[in-house]
């Protein structure tokens, strides 16, 4: 296969996404430096109580395998990518993070004040992940280490909103619940704040 390809792969390709076999490295503005000396990870907002974890207790953390087709608003899709990290599951059942009853909506924030929006459902799904690694090697500074929030399509799995990568924050650095929900930086840039890949959510107006 060439760098693009339009041959779908058992349905698993959205309209009007193409297939490619790299991993395009696509951000606005620089890579962070990261210091696991003074690195925190937070979540606050609508939870019982906020949880502060510096790098070396995030890292002693549980991790789950999974892989995902991830498709970018940019209109390239890689299937069967596979990811490391920490899921939201782990955090709630070890009850570290305890979401109030008004908690619906989950904001990731990142480094350089970015922000990333998502509904707490669709945090708490499966196809979410608080990423640390990539094909079996720890992520690389241009691709979001130590941490990101990623988010894509689960194969066979049709019970689970998929959404463009976008929604997934590079360098996050912490989780907010809030009551209602936020635009992230490229909501407010434009992009469609829902994100559906199989409706082509790609801008406002879709």
């Amino acid at each position: 296969m060439g760098l693009f390809s339009k041959k779908p792969e058992n349905d698993r390709l959205p309209p009007g996404q193409l297939l490619t076999g790299r991993f395009p490295v696509l951000h606005y503005g620089s890579v962070p430096p990261f210091d696991p000396k003074t690195w925190t990870f937070r979540v606050w907002g609508e939870v019982e109580r906020p949880l502060v974890m510096d790098w070396e207790e995030f890292s002693a953390l549980p991790r789950t395998k999974l892989t995902m087709d991830i498709h970018c608003v940019t209109t390239w899709s890689k299937l069967d990518t596979e990811w490391e990290g920490v899921s939201l599951k782990t955090l709630l059942d070890a009850g570290l993070v305890v979401p109030t009853a008004e908690a619906k909506f989950v904001i990731q924030h990142a480094e350089h004040g970015f922000t990333a929006n998502l509904p707490l459902e669709v945090v708490m799904a499966e196809n979410f992940l608080l990423a640390t690694g990539y094909a079996d090697a720890p992520l690389t500074p241009e691709h979001g280490a130590p941490l990101r929030g990623v988010v894509g399509a689960i194969p066979g799995r049709k019970d689970l909103k998929d959404v463009y990568l976008w929604k997934g924050a590079k360098w996050l650095r912490g989780l907010e619940f809030t009551r209602t929900d936020r635009p992230g930086f490229w909501e407010r840039a434009g992009y469609h704040n829902e994100a559906d890949i199989w409706l082509e959510q790609r801008v406002n107006g879709d």
